[in-house]
Order: structure tokens, then C-alpha cells, then sequence
């Protein structure tokens, strides 16, 4: 599998949801500065409530945009047994029932499933739980997450 193919699908799928939560952000905006909803009387909420989903369509403008920008910088490097798991790496994992899963590491702000040569990946942020129990790891580790009702284990099998 290829990971810069990966990050690139990564990269395409974020500025379309960047394209999206902006066009929802203007169209919020405008609702909420629309003449039909200035309040005509104290019990009137309909701008308000308009003003506050256009700043929150705002707010996760900005946070794709930094996350658009974080991903950017992502240069993924060929697996080093002496750094470990690092950000970049493409990891196949295997749980207790030997159910395999592929798992592409990054930055935070990009949880998404990709299909390549036949293989779903999941893409996971270095802050998340599994995330930051793979981080140093290597090919034949085994980690453990706490879950409800007890611990669910992997086993690395590879890394690139």
C-alpha cells in the first residue's frame, strides 16, 4: 500500500469537508443577518438562534483549517524500528479473535475509513486512545486499552 496515496485521499477528503462546513457557515451567516429574523419581540429567538449556528459553523471552519494545514505537513517516512510507530505509519493490527485491521497514524482531526488495493484503513489521530498506545511501538508488540467491561488487546503485525 502506498502512504502517500493514503494522506493524498486523507488531504482530498478534508478540503471537501473544509468546501462543505464553509458553504454551511456562509449560508448560516446569511440566515442569521436576514432581515426576516430580526426579532420583533423579546420573545422572538429566531436570530438568535441563527447567530449561534452560524458562530459554530465558524468555529469548525477554523478547526478544518487547521487541521487541513497539520495534515499538510504530514511527510510520511519508512517504518525505523528505532524510532517505532510514528506519525505516517501504516499499521496492521490483529485482536484477540485474529480479526485483522489496517490503521493509518496522523495528526488529530481526521477520523475516516479509505479503501485501497482491496484493504479498508482506518485513519486515526495520534491523540486517540489507540493512537497514542501504538506511538514507539514495533512489529510483534502487544497493547492492551482499557474498555467497559474489560480490556481489548492487539498485536502489531506490521508497519510501513
Amino acid at each position: 500500500m502506498d502512504k502517500n496515496l493514503l494522506l493524498q485521499d486523507v488531504l482530498s477528503h478534508l478540503q471537501s469537508d473544509l468546501e462543505q462546513a464553509t458553504l454551511a457557515a456562509v449560508t448560516a451567516h446569511e440566515a442569521a443577518t436576514h432581515e426576516e429574523n430580526v426579532a420583533e419581540n423579546k420573545y422572538d429567538t429566531l436570530g438568535l438562534e441563527a447567530a449561534y449556528l452560524a458562530s459554530g459553523q465558524a468555529r469548525r471552519v477554523e478547526e478544518l483549517r487547521q487541521t487541513l494545514i497539520t495534515w499538510r505537513q504530514l511527510r510520511p517516512r519508512p517504518f525505523d524500528e528505532a524510532q517505532g510507530i510514528e506519525l505516517g505509519a501504516l499499521i496492521e493490527l490483529a485482536d484477540a479473535q485474529n480479526q485483522r485491521r489496517w490503521l493509518f497514524l496522523g495528526p488529530q482531526g481526521a477520523s475516516m475509513k479509505l479503501q485501497q488495493t482491496g484493504h479498508s484503513i482506518q485513519v486515526l489521530g495520534s491523540t486517540a486512545p489507540l493512537g497514542r498506545a501504538l506511538l514507539g511501538k514495533g512489529p510483534g508488540d502487544e497493547i492492551s486499552l482499557p474498555m467497559a467491561g474489560g480490556a481489548q488487546s492487539f498485536e502489531v503485525l506490521s508497519v510501513e
